[in-house]
């Protein structure tokens, strides 16, 4: 700690965005990058506390106080030496995690926390610029074989950790490219696939084999994936989707979020002029307020939307901590997108009550009512009547169920908790001896971080399981949760 006073005398800097009317005309990412002597600068108002909260913060353990003092004496090749200690993806991370360590910053108890999770990407970004990450293949192979089911950060984080100590690992994704709802489900916007290409690239000469296209539990079934591998990790995501059981739900118009991600997210790999699902010129209702919903609401307005409502069944949050959100927790305070920014109208308390349709059974408006929900999330409406939206396109982004219950998780013959994910044990193990489970299929839905530090920790499982030895990190238990 180089400046013991630097977190008086430097105020609180975030990164800028992309001025609005440049960045809707096209998709490259919002945030512009800091210059290297401003970033410095917020990295030494890191006050390298005693009993770092932000460790707590971070499900991965990273060292944040340490790669912050390595930035600000601009030792930029011993910064990510320290940060690919506990993160494979930290480029990851640095554009799409929420970043629950700066609120569990000591400085977040009564100021402006430090700028962790920018000074993480600039840490990766400075080694790719520099040539600094390459590719580590094993020195030494143990002639054992592991499945990987699924392409997403779990899977690609348990994939990297494993045939870095020698194991032959074959990643198997039923998707047509790699990367789960990394490539499909995350606008460009957010994070431009090329960073996640030139990971794909580096884990495949450190000798992990892809096989895109395959519908694991059909092609092979499972029989024959089990007679092929020493063992399997299971890391398929929570992809069952929630639904909205209302009238007019089948009409031409209304649209699963992921369907229309999806769909956006291939016309910005080439594969599409335009997208079937589109929201150009018309009047678009999101339904849903989470990280799925503001997704959709920033591809709409690349699209050239008419109007765009965005509705959330949730009250408004409130602006700053209450006592139901004591430090260190992660607060659920109102918080303002780029998307949002970009325009739109929010609506809070408010629930779908039907999709009306034209004589076509075309999608023309969506009736909303405002209410409350109890503590059971019973949602009771305030008013008598309710109000009617115009929307020719409606997107249904409600979260998900769990894992998709298909041959692989049948014939496999694995357990679920009561949750409806792939129950295991402490040591990542499903029911079934050797199918180990990690990231969203077993967590249920949640944030890249605690993927990426489930891929970790199964793999640490996986190895030991296979060869007795105890020699990858695991930075996470399955019953483990976030401050909240």
């Amino acid at each position: 700690m180089g400046d013991p006073w630097g977190f008086v005398s430097t105020p609180r800097e975030a990164p800028r965005r992309r001025p609005i009317g440049l960045r809707l005309l096209d998709w490259r990412e919002v945030y512009e990058p800091m210059p290297d002597e401003r970033l410095r600068r917020q990295a030494g108002r890191c006050m390298d506390c005693g009993i770092p909260f932000c460790h707590q913060g971070c499900p991965l353990g990273n060292l944040i106080p340490d790669w912050n003092d390595l930035v600000r004496r601009a030792e930029w090749r011993r910064a990510i030496e320290q940060l690919h200690a506990t993160n494979n993806f930290p480029e990851f991370t640095g554009v799409l995690c929420p970043a629950p360590c700066e609120p569990a910053c000591v400085l977040a108890i009564n100021s402006d926390p430090v700028t962790i999770k920018q000074i993480e990407l600039q840490i990766i970004d400075h080694a790719w610029d520099q040539g600094w990450v390459t590719p580590l293949p094993p020195k030494t192979r143990t002639k054992r074989t592991v499945a990987v089911v699924g392409s997403g950060p779990a899977g690609l984080a348990a994939a990297q950790q494993l045939t870095r100590v020698g194991h032959d690992v074959i990643v198997y994704e039923r998707a047509d490219r790699f990367g789960g709802l990394l490539r499909y489900g995350i606008p460009e916007f957010k994070m431009q696939k090329r960073r996640l290409d030139r990971r794909l690239d580096q884990m495949k000469a450190e000798g992990t084999i892809f096989r895109a296209g395959v519908e694991v539990g059909i092609d092979p079934d499972v029989k024959q994936l089990r007679s092929r591998s020493d063992a399997l990790v299971l890391a398929c995501g929570a992809t069952a989707r929630r639904e909205l059981p209302v009238p007019g739900r089948e009409l031409d118009g209304v649209h699963p979020a992921m369907d229309y991600l999806t769909w956006a997210n291939r016309v910005q790999e080439g594969d599409l002029e335009v997208s079937p699902i589109t929201a150009e010129g018309r009047d678009v209702a999101i339904v849903g307020g989470g990280d799925t919903g503001t997704d959709c609401l920033g591809t709409v307005h690349r699209q050239r939307a008419r109007s765009v409502v965005h509705i959330d069944i949730r009250p408004r949050p409130p602006e700053q901590r209450t006592v139901n959100m004591p430090w260190p927790t992660y607060p659920a305070i109102y918080r303002t997108s780029p998307a949002h920014e970009e325009g739109g109208a929010r609506l809070f308390s408010m629930d779908t009550l039907e999709f009306l349709g034209d004589a076509n059974g075309r999608l023309r408006a969506i009736k909303i009512v405002e209410g409350l929900r109890d503590e059971n999330k019973r949602f009771h409406p305030i008013t008598a009547s309710a109000t009617e939206i115009p929307a020719q396109l409606a997107l249904l982004a409600l979260g998900f169920l769990g894992p998709e219950r298909g041959r692989l998780l049948t014939d496999l013959g694995v357990e679920l908790d009561e949750c409806g994910n792939v129950s295991r044990d402490e040591n990542f193990m499903s029911s079934v001896e050797g199918a180990f489970v990690a990231g969203d299929m077993g967590r249920g839905q949640s944030l890249i971080v605690w993927a990426i530090a489930e891929g970790r920790s199964a793999a640490a499982c996986v190895d030991k399981y296979l060869t007795g030895r105890d020699v990858l990190p695991c930075p996470i238990q399955p019953t483990d949760r976030p401050i909240a």
